[in-house]
């Protein structure tokens, strides 16, 4: 599901870190060493198909690496 975000993302929170982060073995794999963080927020997204909602997103980044996905809307 290809998604962007509409705006900013509101009560960014880091959830865990290091190796409180149970894929970090995948993650370093995939995209390289770094400190990683996984941190969760609120946004508007929008599809492909011009449909939005507001969602609680969560990402994973490592100085300037990062991957993102919707936990679930609100």
């Amino acid at each position: 599901m290809f998604f962007t975000i509409d705006g900013e993302i509101s009560g960014v929170e880091t959830i865990a870190q290091g190796s409180g982060i149970r894929c970090l073995g995948r993650l370093q794999k995939a995209y390289g060493i770094g400190s990683w963080k996984k941190k969760k927020g609120f946004a508007t997204v929008v599809f492909e198909d011009g449909a939005s909602a507001k969602a609680e997103v969560h990402w994973y980044e490592a100085h300037g690496i990062g991957k993102m996905k919707i936990k679930e809307f609100i």
